[in-house]
């Protein structure tokens, strides 16, 4: 069972962050560990983890404003943000959910519960990147090429491009097209056949 998938352990008390990594390296996964909030923010910067845990309090930079600089990041993959608090209640859990956490673990950390919900999230990782792949597949017809959109109405590829796209289209004729349509049409015609456009 191995994953070799990268988490990032960000605690501050160095018994508990080996312990984390210990947990996570037993469960098939590839921890690194961070010192506090700040120093998992450069490191997220450099690295593609998208699986963190982190500790509540910390000092520096603490989870809570760890997560929120992670979900205002725009453009990145998305990262599974799992809370590790020793307070437990409904407030704790709450202030969790706003800013951005997936799950949480409650200290001290159980072993099986710890490998249930890095599974959990390595499932969830892995639906997000299905679902994105098949967000970039773009229904085509096989012979008019138009394209469906996501209202299920057929328009055409210049039409799609243009509407999700900051781009226009200004038309030409290629070389095997002038070739195949335009140059007979010439031909038919009285007078001088062009040459072809450069």
């Amino acid at each position: 069972m191995a994953k070799s998938i990268p988490v990032l352990v960000v605690d501050d008390d160095a018994v508990s962050s080996a312990q984390l990594s210990a947990l996570a390296k037993a469960a098939g996964y590839a921890p690194t560990s961070a010192v506090n909030g700040r120093d998992a923010w450069e490191m997220l910067q450099l690295s593609g983890f998208q699986l963190v845990i982190s500790d509540w309090y910390m000092p520096e930079m603490d989870g809570l404003e760890l997560c929120r600089h992670i979900r205002a990041r725009r453009n990145k993959p998305y990262v599974y943000f799992i809370l590790v608090t020793s307070r437990g209640g409904k407030q704790q859990y709450l202030a969790g959910m706003d800013a951005g956490a997936d799950d949480f673990i409650a200290k001290p950390v159980d072993p099986d519960e710890l490998r249930a919900r890095l599974t959990v999230a390595e499932r969830i990782l892995g639906l997000r990147t299905e679902l994105q792949q098949l967000e970039g597949l773009l229904p085509i017809c096989s012979y008019c090429k138009r394209i469906r959109n996501d209202r299920d109405m057929w328009k055409s590829l210049e039409d799609y491009i243009e509407e999700h796209f900051a781009t226009q289209f200004s038309h030409s004729i290629c070389p095997d097209c002038y070739t195949k349509y335009v140059e007979p049409q010439l031909e038919r015609r009285p007078g001088p056949v062009r040459p072809p456009p450069a």
